[in-house]
């Protein structure tokens, strides 16, 4: 069985990649989420960056099955299982504070 690809010079770019994609995301969420700003472009990108943490945790069981090396599966599998598990709750956590905000902002005086 042929390796995918070199893990031992490769086996870092889906995980760097994705963090880093993540970092910018979360990033954008921070600032913007609190006053209630972008949330079609903060949930839709949140929700399609969660979409890839999935199909990493597909190709990295795929690898496993198809007898690929640790550096290849792994490599795969571990940003796509963390970011599953993070990007999941932390979307939760975004609708309420986007919920927060909308409630906040229809029950504030109107000057």
């Amino acid at each position: 069985m042929q390796p995918w690809f070199d893990p031992q010079q490769y086996a870092w770019i889906p995980g760097t990649s994705f963090g880093c994609a993540a970092v910018i995301l979360g990033a954008l969420a921070f600032w913007l989420v609190p006053q209630g700003r972008a949330k079609a472009f903060i949930v839709r990108s949140w929700f399609a960056l969660w979409i890839v943490a999935v199909v990493f945790v597909g190709a990295g069981g795929f690898a496993w099955v198809d007898g690929q090396p640790w550096g290849v599966w792994y490599g795969l599998a571990l940003p796509g299982v963390v970011g599953v598990g993070v990007l999941g709750i932390d979307l939760l956590v975004i609708l309420k504070r986007y919920h927060a905000v909308e409630v906040a902002s229809q029950s504030a005086p109107q000057t």
